[in-house]
């Protein structure tokens, strides 16, 4: 039987950016705030001289376990789901800062044109220009409203960039300066200049400079090891739930977070939430955790699986279009690339940063006429430099074996020799993309896994010829010897690794018939409930989505302390 605890005034359900953020602002405010996390806490400390390549990057130590919980796939409703039993497409974080604590710290703003990207395509090219199947809709917030909550967030974290005149307009300058560009990350800006493009250094949340944020939080330059991407940051450099946010909710006495809390049931009467049911997966006890306001923090598939499994909110049905639990899941499509063979140069790629790299916004957006294009929306394109590691880098020309004489010698000769650039694309919504439960699989617990129904469309492949198309004449301006070009894009897999950018499934808007969420993340039929993140996103844009949702998670937390003083909804 479930012992039920003290209430609190905010239980947080993960302990990743949204719940740190969400922690950080409450407990400063002086509400009692607890955080249930499923895995471990890991602090900076636990990373020093951890350069790990196998034990991190191969066999995911800050992964997920998917043999007690992972998630089911399938490309349409006429296959049988299977589960995820090794990791290929995305990774899914687990321990007290989430996915912040692996995460390569890349971090954009979305475009205004994102969130009112219905009503912009439409006014721009008509009613028509939608394809039917396309579920768009507008965010129910406009750039201008989000834009001083961005600006807290790369504060907070000192997000190292400089301006572009492709991008809203800024309340402040980015805190720090920009991180300083490689040889070839220059190569590639002044080629992108030489094409008339407007090329930039990449938003980064990996210092380039010593820093001390609002909240007193003093933190590193990067020292640009090449040690990001799936692994915790031994210097600090990196922006993290643990170096930020955490520390401060702790020093106000208002915070607690157990970790090892695998949270498996929002509690709920007469349409409000009443607290969690959660399981020590330690000692395997059960706890019910009362609460005035439950906020769901953790990552976008889960978010989506505990309030259907909790039966809150309506799930979405494809063949009714009804329903928002599950609606509009949506991925990345990156693919659009040229790789550069330099026979006469070599650049030094084991050096880098999980965000070092420039990037181009020319092709993203709406910022190019998309009257003549079978696609909407588009792509960031750049080169990043985020360090080679010896076993997971070994770059050979295509068609030469993976083994043998020819094998060697070229993995010696263009190990520091061959360079990429590549786009990033808007992964749009359709009506049959989604998210619901398994009927045959479930985890440890005995709950249904989470079903995902996604392939990509022809809007994706032909995203993904024209970024290519742009990738290459980028590369053949920096001067390669023999340029490779990837143009196209097949049905979607559970594998190769891709992007761990998930989004959708709990999605915002301003009708409770199209969305599950306000625009403060405030679910519409339960009002004391809270889901900020990604799931909140109506479609994916061509960006990584770790800005967006920081930004989202500021708002979130101004409409928990209205909800708190005032009740109701907010909008």
């Amino acid at each position: 039987m479930a012992k039920t605890l003290p209430k609190t005034d905010v239980v947080l359900v993960g302990v990743g950016w949204t719940g740190g953020i969400l922690a950080a602002e409450l407990s400063k405010k002086g509400y009692k705030v607890v955080g249930l996390e499923r895995g471990k806490y890991l602090k900076t400390k636990d990373y020093f001289m951890a350069h790990d390549e196998l034990r991190y990057a191969q066999r995911y130590e800050l992964m997920q376990d998917l043999s007690n919980e992972t998630i089911t796939f399938r490309n349409n409703d006429k296959m049988r789901a299977l589960p995820m039993r090794q990791y290929g497409s995305f990774l899914l974080g687990t321990g007290v800062g989430g996915s912040g604590n692996h995460w390569n710290g890349q971090t954009f703003r979305f475009l205004p044109y994102d969130f009112e990207i219905k009503s912009l395509t439409e006014e721009r090219y008509g009613k028509n220009k939608i394809p039917k199947d396309m579920t768009l809709q507008d965010w129910g917030i406009t750039y201008d409203e989000i834009e001083p909550y961005y600006d807290k967030f790369e504060q907070m974290a000192g997000i190292s960039g400089e301006d572009n005149d492709l991008t809203g307009h800024r309340s402040n300058p980015y805190p720090t300066k920009p991180m300083t560009p490689s040889p070839s990350i220059q190569l590639f800006i002044d080629a992108a200049e030489k094409l008339g493009f407007s090329p930039y250094m990449m938003p980064s949340a990996n210092l380039s400079e010593d820093y001390t944020n609002p909240d007193g939080i003093s933190r590193s330059a990067c020292q640009y090891c090449g040690f990001c991407e799936r692994f915790g940051c031994e210097y600090g450099a990196k922006a993290t739930p643990v170096v930020t946010v955490l520390p401060i909710a702790e020093e106000t006495g208002n915070f607690e977070v157990r970790d090892h809390s695998n949270v498996v049931e929002i509690l709920h009467e007469n349409n409000k939430a009443t607290g969690v049911r959660y399981i020590d997966v330690q000692s395997g006890e059960e706890f019910i955790q009362p609460a005035d306001v439950v906020a769901v923090t953790s990552y976008v598939l889960n978010n989506a699986r505990l309030l259907l499994t909790s039966n809150m909110g309506k799930p979405y049905d494809p063949e009714t279009g009804t329903g928002v639990i599950g609606k509009n899941y949506a991925y990345q499509n990156n693919g659009g690339s040229a790789t550069g063979y330099f026979e006469e140069r070599e650049f030094n790629l084991y050096s880098g940063a999980g965000a070092l790299g420039a990037c181009i916004d020319d092709f993203n957006g709406d910022n190019f006429d998309h009257a003549d294009l079978d696609f909407l929306h588009g792509g960031n394109l750049a080169i990043t430099q985020l360090g080679k590691r010896p076993i997971g880098n070994n770059t050979t020309k295509p068609g030469t074996k993976n083994w043998g004489k020819d094998f060697k010698a070229e993995s010696v000769k263009y190990h520091n020799r061959a360079i990429t650039v590549s786009s990033q694309g808007a992964s749009m919504p359709y009506s049959y993309h989604y998210l619901d439960l398994d009927p045959t699989y479930k985890d440890q617990f005995g709950n249904p896994l989470l079903r995902i129904t996604f392939d990509y469309e022809e809007q994706d492949k032909k995203m993904v010829e024209f970024m290519g198309d742009q990738s290459e004449k980028i590369m053949k301006e920096m001067g390669a010897t023999e340029v490779v070009t990837n143009r196209e894009k097949g049905p979607y897999d559970i594998v190769p690794y891709q992007s761990t950018h998930n989004t959708g499934g709990v999605i915002m808007g301003s009708d409770p018939e199209t969305s599950a969420l306000n625009n403060y993340m405030q679910m519409w039929d339960f009002d004391n409930v809270f889901v900020p993140g990604a799931s909140a996103f109506p479609h994916n844009s061509g960006y990584n989505p770790t800005g967006t949702v920081g930004a989202l998670t500021y708002r979130a937390a101004e409409g928990i302390e209205k909800y708190i003083k005032n009740g109701g909804q907010l909008v």
